[in-house]
């Protein structure tokens, strides 16, 4: 059964009249009377009677018409979601995402990106940055946001901007009361580290910034997330770490941020993609996130935070 037999059909429904209807589809008559008979003849049942008074449609043409509308009106639904879909004006883009990204990215660039591609649907999944790009290369996520450029050669990547990193205390730590620390100050110290698989640019920022005061720093634990770093800040004499960004929570959670300097280890976030399989939705994601340049950190002013903002435009 072809489509074109279908639309002949509801042009005859319509009209009731083979001569418009021929006129319409831009047929000959005796053309559009072939496809009704191949079209009954593939049904198996009358659809139309016609008489030298009128055309007029059988039961069976008045239910068969209602099917072929909602079927043809699916059809063209259908060609317009792939069309949609390959212009990147539709379609799911799966976006993994680090807390900076979901509080002073993503916010503005989905609300554009919704303004722009309203049929596009987002799912966002938050994770830290290693995990995200093991989904990224297994295909899970169409987007990244990752702190550190990825290594791998499948992958490519835009810097959006850069988040200091800070040291983090319990109340009652003796640093509890200062405004900052110089790197160096930590050798003394008992220091809580992510685990590199889980934040490899958080880990590697660290241990760089201490390396280059000339230092090894005391690493007495590493763990998985920031609540658990948390956690046993505040119930330890330990420093723990994080990004300037999640320290604006610190006071909340019963923690002090401190400024690291000489030097500041500091985070790039980036945005990354499959470089082979990038794809409209992903272009359409990248092409709101240029607009929405430059990009900075939040800082919200709070009695223990002291930490300069900082962009990155590149």
């Amino acid at each position: 059964m072809e489509f074109r037999y279908l639309r002949s059909f509801l042009a005859i429904a319509d009209e009731l009249h083979f001569g418009r209807a021929a006129q319409r589809l831009h047929l000959a008559q005796p053309s559009l009377s072939q496809q009704l008979q191949r079209l009954e003849r593939d049904v198996g049942v009358e659809l139309v009677r016609r008489s030298s008074h009128e055309v007029k449609l059988t039961p069976a043409g008045e239910a068969f018409r209602t099917e072929v509308q909602r079927l043809l009106d699916q059809a063209a639904r259908a060609v317009d979601a792939a069309r949609a879909a390959a212009q990147g004006r539709a379609g799911t883009l799966n976006i993994g995402f680090n807390f900076p990204a979901g509080q002073d990215v993503l916010p503005n660039a989905l609300a554009q990106l919704n303004n722009d591609h309203p049929r596009v649907l987002t799912q966002l999944w938050e994770r830290r940055s290693g995990p995200q790009l093991e989904a990224l290369l297994a295909g899970e996520l169409d987007a990244a946001f990752v702190y550190g450029r990825p290594v791998s050669p499948r992958l490519a990547s835009a810097e959006l901007m850069t988040v200091p990193i800070v040291a983090l205390v319990g109340e009652r730590h003796p640093w509890a009361c200062r405004e900052s620390v110089a790197v160096r100050e930590l050798e003394r110290q008992p220091c809580l580290l992510f685990r590199r698989e889980q934040s490899p640019a958080m880990h590697d920022a660290i241990i760089g910034a201490a390396d280059r005061a000339g230092i090894r720093l005391t690493v007495t634990e590493e763990v998985d997330d920031p609540v658990a770093t948390g956690v046993l800040v505040t119930a330890r004499p330990v420093v723990g770490f994080a990004s300037a960004s999640r320290a604006v929570r610190a006071p909340a959670q019963g923690l002090v941020a401190i400024r690291l300097t000489a030097p500041t280890p500091t985070l790039a976030l980036h945005v990354v993609w499959r470089e082979d399989d990038r794809g409209p939705l992903v272009d359409a994601l990248l092409a709101v996130l240029e607009t929405g340049r430059p990009y900075s950190y939040t800082d919200r002013p709070s009695s223990r935070q002291a930490v300069p903002p900082t962009s990155a435009a590149g």
